[in-house]
């Protein structure tokens, strides 16, 4: 199974978004936002913004879970 998690961290006056991959890479908005699900639904979209690397996991399933 593949695993993402979408994060939100506390940073400046918000939080930041963050996709982690099952390789252990992660990526982070530049971006702060004034709530958890905010920066969670960032990541999400960051997500849907990469088709390349999710078709470069070859799992026949995925699993996708969130973290605040």
């Amino acid at each position: 199974m593949t695993a993402l998690t979408l994060s939100a961290t506390p940073k400046d006056n918000g939080y930041q978004a963050t996709v982690t991959l099952p390789d252990g890479v992660s990526i982070s908005s530049a971006e702060t936002y004034p709530s958890v699900a905010e920066a969670i639904t960032a990541a999400a979209l960051k997500v849907l913004d990469m088709p390349e690397r999710l078709e470069g996991l070859t799992s026949e399933q995925s699993s996708f879970s969130t973290k605040a």
